[in-house]
């Protein structure tokens, strides 16, 4: 089970897999994902990023492959 860097509402947070590698990383604002987020795979490689608005995925969305290379991009719709 994953776990988090500090358990503090805000600011930067680190989520680790088992082995200490890391898993996610971002920030948070007032609890929730908020601004530029990222997760990796367990080999490390780089598997999405996108950004946060108070806990809503927000505009571009990037899907890697095992290489760290795009493969997708996704436009989230704004919410209404």
């Amino acid at each position: 089970m994953p776990t988090m860097k500090d358990s503090a509402p805000d600011g930067e947070h680190c989520e680790f897999y088992a082995d200490g590698g890391v898993k996610a990383r971002g920030t948070k604002a007032a609890g929730e994902l908020d601004g530029y987020w990222e997760w990796f795979r367990k080999d490390g490689s780089k598997m999405r990023s996108g950004n946060f608005s108070r806990g809503v995925q927000v505009g571009e969305w990037i899907t890697y492959d095992r290489s760290s290379e795009p493969v997708k991009v996704t436009r989230m719709k704004p919410r209404r």
